[in-house]
């Protein structure tokens, strides 16, 4: 089998001026996390979680000026970053539809609602659709093993979800996130 290989090696990194890691985050940082840890390169994960809230993923340049932030290399701010699936290193939709694929929710027809979804908005796994609207990702447990399959989007939890609620679910998607109650929220109570 032939290896697939990236060519990171001359990758262009999409740069800006201003930087990612602006002095208020990184006060945040130095306030909020450099303080709960024993070493700089620790807040690593907080570093990125700070950078990923405030733009909505995590760019290469950002990886950059974390590492030099935490004395850190690039590539293990960029090994931490892709290990775990809650990062993006790509820009997203306005909405996060993810699929839990536990052993409980693939019993119950998750890869058929994947399945159904690739074929409805034409995107797979971590693709987002071509007007920006909707991003899919399969994630490990959802802790909803009870109510199989479990989909969650933008933090709102659906459960024992079948293609016929999906596809209700997605019409009904307001084009304003904003307008999209989070759970907590008295708008979702409502719901």
């Amino acid at each position: 089998m032939p290896w697939i290989v990236k060519p990171s090696g001359t990758q262009q990194i999409e740069r800006r001026t201003e930087p990612y890691l602006t002095e208020a985050l990184r006060a945040e940082l130095e306030a909020d996390a450099l303080t709960r840890y024993p070493t700089k390169q620790a807040a690593t994960l907080p570093a990125l979680h700070a950078v990923q809230h405030t733009y909505g993923y995590i760019p290469y340049q950002a990886i950059e000026e974390i590492a030099a932030f935490l004395d850190l290399t690039a590539a293990e701010v960029y090994d931490t970053a892709t290990f775990y699936e809650e990062f993006f290193l790509e820009p997203k939709g306005k909405y996060l539809v993810q699929i839990c694929q536990s052993i409980a929710c693939e019993l119950c027809g998750c890869f058929d609602l994947k399945g159904w979804l690739t074929d409805k908005l034409q995107i797979t796994n971590g693709e987002t659709t071509d007007d920006g609207k909707i991003t899919l990702q399969m994630v490990e447990c959802l802790g909803m093993c009870d109510d199989a399959p479990a989909v969650l989007i933008n933090g709102k939890m659906y459960r024992k979800v079948t293609a016929d609620q999906m596809d209700k679910v997605l019409a009904e998607l307001p084009d304003d996130p904003a307008r999209f109650p989070a759970p907590g929220t008295a708008a979702a109570a409502q719901a």
